[in-house]
């Protein structure tokens, strides 16, 4: 009967996860929660600021990699109230968190792509039309569209991995920067497909060079492959040199 009454009262201590609350931080364990818990209960001001203090210095030898990471103490006085459910009454070196600004919202933002129909040639060429929008007429200019119609190529062959014409790139044109530039009048030959094809290529990782210790092990294994097999010889009396 003792033994029974025993086990009852054992089990009857047990917690299920179940019946437990909730973690507000789960990384640092159901041990650490009952810490901030009884620190929070301690009635002497001094005596909770001590708590307070050992209980994050445990919770830095749970992160030791951050120890020397920039306001790395002061994420860790955050969060100590942040488990505390902002019940702890203790003298923070920072700025006390509270409940409205841990869960005040960020404001939304604006997605940076502003030409989502034409994504392969990016906002930088966009920002280098406006550029040339903004320049007035002369040499310059016209040598900077010339590099950003070759790169407006290059781009979309890299994104299409396919041959394109020069027009398709000039409607483009015209229609990113307005309608102020346009090169369907001009004479302008945009660099052939096959150059800029070549260009791609030899920034491709496909194309980088192997490891060297890889190259260097694969020629050690055909040298050996290559050797002449060993021979056991039979006979240890006879001598193996030749006359």
């Amino acid at each position: 009967m003792n033994t029974n009454k025993q086990a009852n009262d054992i089990v009857h201590v047990l917690e299920y996860n179940a019946e437990r609350t909730h973690l507000m931080i789960p990384e640092y364990g159901r041990h650490l929660q009952k810490l901030i818990d009884q620190a929070s209960q301690i009635e002497d001001r001094e005596q909770r600021n001590k708590a307070a203090r050992y209980i994050i210095k445990v919770m830095g030898g749970l992160n030791p990699h951050l120890r020397d990471v920039p306001d790395f103490q002061h994420k860790l006085w955050d969060q100590l109230f942040i488990m505390s459910d902002f019940k702890l009454e203790v003298d923070s070196p920072y700025p006390i968190p509270t409940r409205e600004v841990i869960n005040l919202k960020p404001e939304r933002l604006d997605y940076p792509q502003k030409n989502p129909k034409y994504r392969f040639y990016g906002n930088n060429i966009k920002y280098m039309i406006d550029v040339a929008n903004s320049w007035e007429d002369g040499d310059l200019k016209s040598a900077l569209i010339k590099v950003i119609a070759n790169h407006m190529k290059k781009s979309y062959l890299s994104w299409n991995k396919d041959t394109v014409e020069d027009k398709a790139i000039f409607d483009h044109l015209v229609e990113l920067s307005g309608g102020k530039i346009n090169l369907h009048d001009t004479s302008e030959e945009l660099l052939h497909t096959t150059d800029l094809m070549r260009t791609n290529k030899k920034v491709s990782n496909k194309n980088m060079p192997s490891n060297p210790k890889i190259q260097s092990n694969t020629s050690f294994k055909k040298k050996i492959i290559k050797a002449k097999p060993f021979k056991k010889n039979n006979n240890p009396g006879t001598n193996n040199k030749t006359s």
